[in-house]
């Protein structure tokens, strides 16, 4: 019911029990991807932490140092800036300290956005069990432009990406990340990685690396074969710029009329309003081939227009009686 703050320059929303669920079952169907989970056992910390009283709360937050919190980077930043930073916030990392102290962990596992909080636990292990437990940080894979990965920047590539999204994605990654994926993102070994470094250093194009990795990754999360058809799709509908062959058609009426933001939602072109206006205000989407310029621009259907967002999505309208 806490949200991490560990990388955001302000509060989290509070998440409802059902929210929560829901949001393990995405991240489980993605981690499924690399994960076997029927050697996997999953908990959850509310087994644990319902069961705490106010007293044992207390006892556990006389353990830490309010300094400790304040010192991080981001939270100086908020409170420098007069930003709110909310007395439960400073419960997240205690919590999760918890857990591992309850789980009795020998090492915990995360991003280097983690170590605060799982130094957490390990403080507690050493205090209240006299164990030494460890912490192993490991470095974030970056978005596509060098930020970190975020659904609200659209520099994201989801495990359950369509392999043709993902082949796209991975081709539009900045040129100085490409050797970051190959570490992370495949199981290609570092002398192989070594030599795709030595291949940039000395001047051959990018793109042809990308697309060996592009096709790399999409291999070991599908196929092969999906792989060299997502390959084939980009060079036909990016590279060379021809229509997709299979162009979801999205039907309407005549006299329905929609904001560009509202008809992208609905045709599943995006995921929310924002993301749609996002993509027209980076001017990435088109009507008839036509660049819209507004996100409150009304669209009037008519039978087979063509309407493009980003560089892969598109859809054909037709109207029906």
């Amino acid at each position: 019911m806490i949200g991490d703050t560990s990388d955001k320059d302000a509060e989290r929303p509070v998440l409802t029990s059902e929210e929560i669920e829901e949001n393990f079952k995405t991240y489980k169907k993605q981690a499924e991807k690399i994960l076997d989970f029927s050697k996997i056992t999953v908990r959850h910390n509310s087994e644990w932490l319902s069961k705490l009283g106010f007293k044992d709360v207390v006892e556990l937050t006389q353990r830490f140092s309010l300094g400790d919190f304040n010192s991080r980077e981001l939270i100086k930043r908020r409170l420098a800036g007069n930003g709110k930073v909310g007395l439960h916030e400073v419960l997240y990392p205690v919590m999760q300290g918890y857990d591992s102290y309850f789980m009795d962990t020998d090492i915990q596992i995360g991003g280097t956005d983690q170590t605060f909080n799982m130094q957490a636990g390990r403080h507690l292990q050493k205090l209240l069990r006299n164990k030494e437990s460890f912490v192993m940080s490991t470095e974030f894979l970056m978005g596509t432009d060098g930020r970190k990965m975020s659904k609200s920047w659209g520099n994201a590539i989801w495990l359950d990406d369509s392999p043709q999204d993902m082949f796209t994605k991975i081709m539009a990654i900045n040129d100085d990340l490409i050797i970051q994926y190959f570490t992370l993102a495949t199981r290609v070994s570092n002398e192989e990685i070594e030599k795709y470094e030595q291949r940039l250093k000395s001047g051959e194009n990018p793109i042809d690396i990308k697309k060996e990795l592009a096709r790399i990754i999409v291999s070991e999360l599908y196929s092969k074969e999906e792989a060299q058809n997502a390959q084939e799709y980009f060079e036909r509908t990016v590279q060379k710029k021809e229509l997709p062959e299979d162009i979801p058609v999205f039907e309407m009426t005549a006299n329905e009329h929609l904001v560009i933001t509202d008809l992208l939602v609905r045709a599943g072109l995006v995921g929310s309003k924002s993301e749609a206006k996002r993509f027209v205000e980076q001017g990435a989407v088109e009507v008839d081939s036509d660049i819209v310029d507004s996100p409150t621009e009304e669209i009037i259907p008519e039978d087979n227009m063509l309407v493009k967002c980003g560089k892969r999505n598109f859809i054909r309208i037709k109207l029906s009686s």
